[in-house]
């Protein structure tokens, strides 16, 4: 649930050094976390894959293995064992941090059998053009958990229950293999003509077994595991029927909200309309334009700081937008790498933290940095999320009305003391904004929270002051 002036932090980077004890680590952070003000986690894939002690979370192999079962040559994850797992969410919820699991349910990777089938090789530009003739081929589709041995479910997955795949085990030959009387989804995103198939063994969300065996594990893991709500991968490849159905049927079983966010990566602000209206609403969406706003304004000087709010959730539909500065895919050396230069995540935070309307998520790699890239934690970005708990409230009024210079102000409320703040971003040289605080803030002395600028500023009788920035950052201004 989204609370007041709500926060997440998705609490790993792709290339943690874990020693197979994160866990541990995080139930460690879980009350500096809460006095940041973190009111929800995201935790990474917590089941087992492909890679073993190695394994991201990404290539997914058997979701009812926690770090329980010896398979892929570990018991546990990269990230601990199943009691470190279910500890740390205990200990986090207890700290006042609801928990929110990361749900990959596109693709599987890693089987336990090869399975001999018939299949039509596609094109990689379209994948609803075949580019041969049907064919037989080897292919790694048959899931039977042998070190789990039924324990939790005893479903086994074979080639029925995948759509496609992207290897041929006989020949070696790396293709997208469409599998016979299989069709690709319609209610998926159209890039690449189709993008149904994304990695691995492709689910066949038109299967009734898949549906079935997917809604009794998000039951059991629900359960199991005692988390509050959901981040779901790759959801513009999944058939949107699925995910409708699936979240209500799971809030339905057990009467709670289990706040949902769904990764739809797009630019185009339409398509996540569309993806909000096919689901009737049950998942907010990561707000991808909106971090793309942010790498362009931090990549070009002459980027107009008053249209960065353009055409993104959070000015379209914000009760659905989850904002978002960097994550895991879009650090160096990813797949979706479009990191944010550090001249503006400053700003990029503020404008994420320190306005009313948005869910925030705060990047691990920005809070804690990326070692293995040499990357330092962003400047006071500590401060940023403490002024959001203690200081962003009450009425904003904005001033996006230049292309170099924008800012808004919150008056505070009754509720917080001393709360109210102004916030000034330029990307151009020293400049200053005159705005509105509110009549009853008049009389009072703010100072920039951030140290960027020394000057004081005092409120006049009218409500309004003059706030300052210095060149090519951001300034907040809270009452001294």
């Amino acid at each position: 649930m989204k609370k007041i002036n709500g926060m997440i932090i998705q609490s790993f980077e792709w290339y943690l050094q874990t020693n197979q004890d994160f866990w541990n680590k995080i139930s460690n952070k879980a009350q500096e976390l809460s006095k940041l003000g973190v009111t929800a986690i995201w935790l990474p894939p917590a089941y087992k894959g492909i890679g073993g002690k190695d394994e991201v979370g990404y290539g997914v192999y058997d979701l009812y293995d926690l770090g329980e079962f010896n398979q892929k040559g570990t018991i546990k994850t990269k990230y601990g064992s199943k009691d470190d797992y279910l500890k740390c969410i205990q200990t986090l919820k207890q700290e006042g941090i609801e928990v929110y699991a990361d749900i990959v349910l596109n693709h599987k990777m890693g089987a336990d059998k090869i399975q001999t089938i018939p299949a039509t090789k596609v094109d990689w530009g379209n994948h609803n053009i075949a580019i041969a003739n049907q064919e037989t081929i080897k292919v790694a589709t048959k899931f039977y958990f042998p070190g789990r041995n039924g324990k939790y479910s005893d479903f086994e997955w074979n080639w029925t229950h995948f759509k496609g795949i992207d290897y041929n085990n006989q020949t070696g030959e790396k293709a997208i293999f469409k599998f016979k009387d299989k069709q690709w989804s319609n209610t998926v995103d159209e890039e690449f003509g189709n993008f149904d198939y994304l990695m691995g063994a492709d689910l066949d969300f038109d299967n009734q077994e898949v549906v079935e065996e997917c809604t009794r594990w998000g039951k059991w893991y629900v359960e199991f595991t005692n988390i509050d709500g959901f981040r779901l991968d790759a959801v513009k490849h999944i058939n949107a029927d699925f995910y409708k159905n699936w979240l209500k049927d799971i809030r339905e079983t057990f009467k709670k909200e289990l706040f949902s966010v769904g990764e739809y990566w797009s630019t185009d602000v339409n398509k996540l309309h569309r993806y909000i209206t096919e689901t009737e609403g049950q998942t907010s969406l990561f707000d991808v334009p909106l971090h793309y706003n942010f790498e362009s304004a931090s990549k070009n000087e002459n980027y107009d700081l008053s249209k960065i709010l353009d055409k993104t959730l959070l000015k379209e539909n914000p009760a659905k937008a989850v904002t978002f500065v960097d994550n895991h895919d879009t650090q160096p050396g990813q797949s979706l790498q479009s990191f944010v230069d550090k001249n503006f995540k400053q700003s990029a935070y503020s404008i994420i933290l320190l306005r009313e309307d948005g869910y925030p998520c705060v990047f691990y790699g920005d809070l804690y940095g990326i070692p293995h890239d040499n990357i330092e934690p962003v400047k006071d970005i500590k401060i940023l999320m403490k002024l959001r708990k203690e200081k962003a409230y009450g009425v904003q009024h904005d001033y996006f009305d230049n292309p170099n210079y924008i800012g808004w102000t919150r008056e505070g409320d009754e509720n917080h003391l001393r709360s109210g703040l102004a916030v000034v971003i330029t990307n151009r040289g020293a400049g200053e904004k005159r705005m509105y605080m509110g009549i009853q803030n008049a009389g009072n002395t703010y100072i920039d929270a951030l140290g960027n600028c020394q000057e004081e500023v005092k409120i006049s009788e009218d409500g309004f002051g003059t706030f300052k920035v210095s060149e090519k950052s951001v300034s907040v201004w809270v009452e001294e």
